[in-house]
């Protein structure tokens, strides 16, 4: 009953979504790196700005390799970019640039939600990684108490994905509203960058469906053995 259940037909149309989803993603930044923004800004250009009209000047704006690599390191308090938003011109290089920084602007202000996962991290990046153990082993050789633990370690790191969720929402609409406030796009921009953050957007709402039906999964599957 661990590997055939009825839950696993929700979870394959989940894991077709966050597919899709990742596709989405990818498409919708190519297809907006190649117009030019009308502000002429980098993505580095634009990260900077922003960090430093909100007194962030002491966070760094930094180059990473890779593709879609972007994201903002809480630890050492710098935006990393990857090199096509850091150097292009585009609204997809741009809206992506401002999103992380709007993560940093979270930590400056210590956003409710920022400041609930970090705290989480420790906890969650241990049970994480015992959780499928137990749930296998507890499965496997019937040992109940085992599967209960187990799920109320991968019941933590559904709790991280449901808690990232408003983190990333909100950072982009922080940064959709500075981009507009700071006179970094236009109005005929701000459909294009939309598009670029509610597809990234989209890749942590698939993530966090899959693992919260895996969760109810496991849970089904507990209780039915109980009974």
């Amino acid at each position: 009953m661990l590997f055939f259940h009825p839950m696993d037909f929700l979870i394959i149309i989940a894991f077709g979504l966050s597919l899709w989803a990742q596709f989405r993603v990818k498409g919708t930044f190519n297809q907006f790196s190649k117009v030019r923004i009308h502000s002429g800004m980098t993505g580095y250009e634009a990260a900077r700005r922003m960090l430093d009209s909100n007194g962030l000047y002491d966070v760094p704006v930094e180059p990473v390799r890779g593709a879609l690599t972007d994201h903002y390191d809480p630890l050492k308090r710098v935006v990393r970019l990857s090199e096509p938003v850091y150097y292009e011109s585009s609204i997809s290089a741009v809206s992506v640039a401002c999103h992380e920084v709007g993560h940093a602007i979270q930590h400056q202000q210590s956003y409710p939600m920022l400041v609930l996962r970090h705290r989480m991290f420790p906890i969650v990046n241990f049970a994480s990684g015992l959780a499928p153990f137990m749930l296998i082993a507890g499965f496997l050789f019937q040992v109940s108490g085992l599967i209960g633990l187990g799920i109320i370690f991968f019941s933590a790191a559904v709790a991280f994905q449901l808690v990232t969720l408003p983190v990333e929402f909100n950072a982009s609409n922080r940064a959709r509203d500075l981009m507009i406030a700071e006179g970094f796009i236009t109005n005929d921009e701000e459909r294009g960058v939309a598009k670029v953050l509610n597809a990234a957007a989209l890749t942590y709402v698939a993530a966090a469906l899959i693992s919260l039906l895996e969760l109810v999964k496991y849970i089904m599957i507990f209780t039915n053995n109980r009974d």
